[in-house]
């Protein structure tokens, strides 16, 4: 089967993803995986061009566009290295680049990910797919997410209702009705780890709260997660997406101006329980019948929010994409990978039902490389 890489960096804005594949018809067989952080000055750059939005001076933008590519071409061509597979034998790289700012509801709809695939195309020597989402949005659709399609090819079964939750700094989630006849949906539920990740940045001082043992040590404050689900978004009909330009730390600092002084603590297991209650209510309102939730991203790598999953789901089994041959970190970057071969077999890469696209589109443009194209 041919080869395809995968490249991908989340709303957490640390590290490159990226996944080697095997990739033919329906069948997707994951060869390795690795994750390279960015440099620390370029990690802290992006970081303040999210904050700054649509007020990023373009020069800027055009600067990290080019040092994303770089770093992407690194990291795929570091895992080439370690398992000794030559450019040549991989027929393309599929990149989603890095997201900077995602407004699918302003007008004109917007996305923008920095991450040249000019630059990836020549430093590999690999054609590489890139610029995922705008066809979508073209298209009327939220370019986002695009998960679902994937999760739908890998995890969909006949024997019963299935969700599929990504974890990473948005969540989404991904219905998987046993019934072929209805087609799977999915949406943006909310904030994941993001807003987790920033308050533990602020009071421990951590990229983090590993294993959710922070959020563990305090009480969820019902007046507090009230508040927070008052959110508008929340109650949103599908098709619907977010990310950090609504859900970040200002959001919160905002509500809890409006409740007595809190313990951090208090708030980070509030936190914990707002990205449980917005899973599990889309479960429970979208799909009633689930008897299975597989949870992918580092959210499936924090126990105290799996458990808290199950607590809110008893009549669902909650478990790892691991259980089903996925390691939960590698998903998206397969995805790019997933996407890039639909690409060149010109199949479409998103689902209307998700984003609410008008019609089913072929994803990505098309970089040439210069290593002699893989059969």
């Amino acid at each position: 089967m041919p080869l395809y890489l995968g490249l991908m960096s989340g709303t957490s804005m640390d590290a490159v993803d990226c996944a080697l594949a095997h990739i033919s018809g329906g069948e997707v067989q994951l060869l390795a995986y690795r994750e390279t952080p960015y440099a620390g000055p370029l990690r802290a750059r992006l970081h303040a061009a999210r904050r700054r939005g649509g007020g990023l001076p373009l020069s800027e933008f055009a600067a990290l566009d080019i040092e994303v590519g770089r770093a992407f071409a690194a990291a795929a061509m570091d895992l080439l290295a370690e398992h000794k597979v030559r450019a040549d034998q991989v027929r393309a790289i599929g990149s989603h680049g890095q997201t900077l700012l995602h407004q699918p509801r302003a007008q004109p709809p917007h996305t923008v990910q920095a991450g040249d695939p000019n630059i990836l195309a020549a430093l590999t020597g690999i054609t590489t797919i890139a610029d995922l989402r705008r066809r979508d949005l073209a298209l009327g659709g939220q370019g986002a997410p695009l998960a679902p399609a994937l999760h739908a090819a890998l995890f969909r079964r006949d024997d019963q209702d299935r969700c599929v939750a990504n974890i990473g700094g948005i969540a989404n989630i991904t219905l998987l009705p046993r019934d072929p006849a209805r087609p799977a949906g999915g949406f943006d539920t909310g904030p994941g780890n993001a807003l987790m990740d920033e308050w533990a940045a602020r009071h421990l001082g951590v990229a983090m709260d590993a294993g959710g043992a922070w959020a563990d040590s305090g009480r969820v404050v019902e007046s507090l997660l009230t508040d927070l689900l008052a959110d508008p978004y929340f109650s949103l009909p599908p098709p619907k997406s977010t990310g950090r330009e609504h859900f970040h730390l200002p959001w919160l600092e905002e509500r809890l101006r409006r409740h007595a002084k809190l313990q951090p603590a208090d708030v980070q297991a509030t936190l914990l329980a707002l990205t449980t209650r917005t899973i599990a209510g889309a479960v429970r309102k979208s799909l009633p019948d689930t008897r299975e939730l597989l949870v992918c991203g580092g959210g499936a790598l924090n126990p105290a929010l799996m458990r808290a999953l199950g607590g809110a789901l008893p009549d669902v089994t909650v478990a790892s994409t691991a259980a089903r041959g996925y390691d939960p970190r590698c998903l998206e970057a397969v995805l790019c990978a997933w996407l890039a071969h639909r690409r060149l077999e010109g199949l479409p890469g998103n689902l209307p039902a998700v984003t609410g696209a008008r019609a089913p589109a072929v994803l990505g443009g098309i970089y040439c490389g210069t290593a002699k194209p893989a059969p």
